[in-house]
């Protein structure tokens, strides 16, 4: 498992992090548990939560964890329930919380959870199994306009519209139901110049499905919008982003907190009630060195953008 499960940008988060041993801190994305390891280790007296919504993320990091023994409470749930679940804990604020937002190599390389257009598997890609809605639901039940959005908005697929419509003729015959049948769909729709593009056709329109289902951009904003309040002064937040829809949500979110007066600028002094609560620790995202590149390929368009508590 260990060798399975390479954390990404692992030495810059730790560092970021100005982990204290006595601090508290949140792992937001446990996955297998390789960050939060690493944070753990670097503990005494502190404490860390880690926070999933794949049950056998929780179940397999809790292995890994459990020479951490009690520094470590690993908690079931979606981080868009941040101030939730700390108040359950009993915990008022944290000195460092870090999110990895991307979808983990062992939920990638399990088939039978249907993230991937490489293996044939149920149209499935909840990353929370408890929860309802699955790709099937959304693949053979939302209507043309609402796929074509998605394609377009989460996968940035410059040919939605006829991916869209190629399912809905399809499924009016009968249902789509595999990953594979969905992937024959979409290069069926595609035209040749698309298919000779080095990436593989299908890959937009999978991860446009993936984020619906996991409604992953509105938990994303619902967690930023807590995380920075529930930090100490001086805590730092680091999330890491696959994509640019995701990065720029970061971003935005950071700079909201960092820059968001809405002043003229021949204004002498702020009107507007703003205070600044957060500052950028790097002007630009951090992203992953050419070695750990060639440990790990998957790394390739990671940012990590680290924010500190005022």
């Amino acid at each position: 498992m260990g060798e399975a499960h390479i954390p990404v940008l692992l030495r810059e988060c730790v560092e970021g992090l100005q982990i204290r041993p006595e601090g508290t801190y949140v792992d937001g994305t446990l996955g297998r548990g390789g960050h939060s390891e690493a944070i753990a280790e670097r503990l005494t007296t502190g404490r860390l939560i880690g926070i999933d919504c794949d049950t056998a993320a929780i179940r397999e990091a809790g292995e890994r964890l459990r020479p951490q023994g009690r520094k470590v409470t690993l908690v079931h749930g979606n981080f868009r329930r941040l101030g939730g679940i700390l108040d359950e804990l009993g915990i008022d604020r944290a000195d460092g919380m870090l999110f990895d937002l991307g979808v983990s190599s062992p939920q990638l390389d399990d088939a039978e959870r249907g993230f991937s257009y490489m293996t044939d598997a149920p149209l499935d890609m909840r990353m929370d199994r408890t929860a309802s809605l699955t790709a099937f639901d959304v693949v053979n039940g939302w209507d043309e306009a609402e796929l074509r959005r998605i394609f377009f908005e989460y996968g940035e697929e410059r040919y939605s519209q006829r991916i869209a419509a190629a399912i809905v003729r399809k499924r009016e015959v009968r249902p789509i139901e595999t990953t594979l049948e969905l992937v024959d769909v979409i290069r069926s729709a595609m035209p040749a110049a698309g298919l000779r593009e080095k990436q593989h056709p299908a890959k937009r329109c999978f991860q446009a499905i993936r984020i619906a289902v996991n409604d992953e951009l509105g938990a994303l904003r619902d967690m930023l919008d807590t995380a920075m309040d529930r930090l100490k002064p001086g805590g730092r937040l680091a999330v890491i982003s696959f994509h640019s829809l995701e990065d720029r949500i970061v971003k935005s979110a950071i700079r909201a907190r960092e820059n968001g007066c809405t002043c003229p600028p021949e204004f002498p002094v702020c009107v507007c009630g703003f205070v600044q609560t957060v500052k950028s620790v790097t002007k630009k995202p951090v992203t992953p060195s050419e070695e750990e590149l060639e440990r790990n390929p998957r790394a390739r368009s990671a940012k990590l953008r680290i924010a500190q508590r005022l």
